[in-house]
């Protein structure tokens, strides 16, 4: 079982321009801002750096995370491949792993993604059981019954797998962290936020680049 440490948002509305501010102004080392993966980790495209958001929708810290995030995202090289990563730190939070990956094949992310942190962190909404899902998605617009048939499909229990096994290569402890390229792990506490964790991200990628 994974541990799952608290990590801290600090200085989230200013992400952008703190980021890039201490990129540009400060020189991140190993083991102190982030963490070499040993073993690497597998990546899905070896033509480009891979970077993933290890999340869990119970984290209040990954809902607060998520704007600063996606204003962030708009900001990666084309040559960068994000994807996101639920983690679940105890057996009842499989189901919101299913629920990303449900979500993921029904091509409804852009749409309910953000709804779900909202669901449970301001509506106090707990989405702990498909009925709860079900209606959640028909509220929002989207078809509620499909969306619970593909949360339990053979697809979705694959990736739930893969995500299981990358968190534990990664030896994710918190949520929200970042992993690059197979190779390092950063996150709030290492970098001192969760705003700086993206500019250490940037470092990683740059450093990644060069690797190839």
């Amino acid at each position: 079982m994974i541990k799952r440490r608290v990590f801290c948002s600090l200085a989230l509305p200013f992400a952008l321009t703190v980021h890039t501010a201490l990129q540009a102004q400060e020189q991140f080392l190993p083991g102190k801002h982030y963490v070499v993966v040993s073993p690497q980790q597998p990546t899905k495209d070896l033509k480009q750096v891979e970077v993933l958001e290890f999340f869990a929708y119970s984290c209040s810290h990954c809902s607060a995370f998520e704007p600063a995030l996606e204003a962030w995202l708009k900001t990666l090289p084309r040559d960068v491949l994000f994807r996101r990563i639920p983690v679940a730190f105890r057996q009842d939070f499989v189901i919101h792993q299913q629920l990303y990956f449900a979500l993921e094949t029904m091509g409804l992310v852009e749409q309910l993604h953000g709804k779900v942190f909202q669901a449970i962190h301001a509506d106090k909404q707990r989405l702990a059981t498909p009925a709860d899902i079900a209606a959640f998605a028909t509220k929002n617009g989207a078809d509620g019954k499909r969306l619970v048939e593909t949360m339990s499909s053979f697809g979705v229990a694959g990736k739930v797998k893969q995500a299981t096994a990358l968190a534990g290569g990664y030896k994710i402890e918190g949520t929200p962290s970042l992993g690059v390229d197979g190779r390092w792990l950063t996150s709030g506490p290492q970098a001192g936020s969760n705003a700086r964790s993206m500019a250490v991200a940037d470092h990683l990628i740059t450093l990644a680049k060069k690797a190839r």
